[in-house]
């Protein structure tokens, strides 16, 4: 593969996983605000996006051996493709149906966009590891471009998909999703330059589970660490924050969603700029990864202490209060930014721990791991808001970024991979 062919094959990824990432966001704050207002409870919520985190959990076990038999081109393309789909199908849902039928089919529609995300993100991520240079902190810093930049692109979408609601409605706005997305693959199958591999017709399924004591453990912490960011990210958060600035009216209710959306966009465009940074923040290039690998504990560590201390206020106000909505923007930004470390370290650290013949194996592994937190999350973010209201959320997110540092703590520094 020469240089330029890489970084073009780079550039080109990258653009591609932007434009899923933006509909992406947007899907997903469309959903949720929705359904919350056709009065959907929030375990209900949660719901509607757990087959979306299994099937993700599925696609990215599997998607490993696909790209490695088929290779990351056709995995990408499956991805964008079976997004637009997704979004055509949403259009197809009708108010009239019963609640159980309505639940039904989103989560169908969300399963199929799980899928098609974790193809397109096992896809992007692993093509950095096989196209980055390895010099001076190099791996990192591009993982961590590509990584902090989807994820600003990403908060971009829910500031999208809020707007569109509030504007055009749910049916305009995942039509027009789906019509944009459809042509920027188009641009992508014909601009898309050489430099990734096609697959080796040798590669077996039994290949995906790692034997690397490092990919496994790094694996486990992410359950917990992705865990805790969903359990107060997918529903608790939002719903109380609707809650506390909507009035119930249909004015009131558009306010709510451009407002809920513009702090969620924040919080994810602020997550993106701190991982894109991260290298620089943890002077990347001047420490060896062995001092890297040490590093992934006390960041998350340092983690623990925001939830911790939002649960205590949350526990001291008598209800909602000015004070307690400031409080939780502050620290959940502040959340954001030690989340965005921790979580630029991890992928960082997976692309260090594989070796390049297997890296789609181990990327796919990780990524299920990461789904699975995800899943762990979303069904306990309806349910603890359900059963303990914000404390509990809070109290939940708290105790499992505690065990994702205790994990971390098990990773061997010097047992890095070539």
């Amino acid at each position: 593969m020469s240089k330029p062919e890489g970084l073009s094959a780079y550039i080109a990824v990258t653009a591609a996983y932007w434009a899923f990432m933006l509909t992406d966001g947007a899907l997903r704050m469309l959903v949720l605000l929705h359904f919350h207002t056709l009065g959907f409870s929030p375990v209900q919520l949660a719901y509607l996006f757990v087959l979306y985190e299994v099937a993700g959990m599925v696609t990215n076990l599997s998607a490993g051996w696909i790209a490695a038999r088929f290779g990351l081109v056709s995995t990408l393309y499956a991805g964008l493709g079976l997004q637009v789909v997704a979004l055509l199908s949403l259009t197809l849902l009708d108010p009239s149906w019963a609640v159980g039928a309505s639940v039904a089919f989103v989560m169908c529609v969300q399963g199929a966009s799980g899928v098609a995300k974790d193809l397109a993100k096992m896809s992007s991520k692993s093509a950095v590891k096989l196209l980055a240079p390895t010099e001076k902190g190099g791996l990192f810093k591009w993982v961590a471009v590509l990584t902090g930049s989807k994820n600003a692109v990403k908060g971009v979408g829910f500031l999208l998909g809020a707007a569109l609601l509030a504007v055009v409605g749910f049916t305009g706005a995942v039509l027009a999703m789906a019509v944009v997305l459809a042509a920027i693959l188009a641009a992508i199958v014909v601009l898309m330059p050489s430099g990734l591999p096609t697959g080796r017709k040798g590669a077996k399924f039994s290949e995906v589970f790692s034997k690397s004591a490092n990919v496994n453990w790094l694996s486990a912490a992410r359950v917990f660490l992705f865990g805790a960011r969903d359990v107060w990210f997918v529903v608790g958060i939002p719903i109380y924050f609707y809650a506390v600035l909507s009035d119930g009216t249909e004015a009131g209710n558009r306010a709510a969603f451009f407002m809920i959306g513009s702090f969620m966009a924040v919080w994810v465009i602020l997550y993106g700029a701190v991982q894109a940074a991260a290298p620089r923040l943890l002077r990347a290039a001047a420490r060896d990864e062995a001092d890297l690998v040490r590093a992934a504990r006390s960041w998350a560590g340092a983690l623990t202490l925001v939830p911790a201390a939002l649960t205590a206020a949350v526990l001291a106000a008598p209800g909602p209060q000015p004070w307690l909505t400031g409080t939780l923007v502050a620290g959940l930004l502040v959340f954001g930014a030690l989340f965005a470390v921790n979580s630029s370290l991890h992928s960082y650290l997976i692309l260090a721990f594989t070796k390049s013949e297997r890296v789609t194996m181990d990327v796919g592994f990780y990524y299920m791991a990461n789904a699975g937190g995800r899943l762990l999350g979303t069904v306990l973010s309806g349910l603890t808001y359900q059963i303990g209201g914000l404390a509990l959320v809070l109290g939940t997110a708290a105790a499992m970024v505690a065990l994702a540092a205790l994990l971390s703590g098990r990773l061997d520094a010097e047992a890095v991979a070539a």
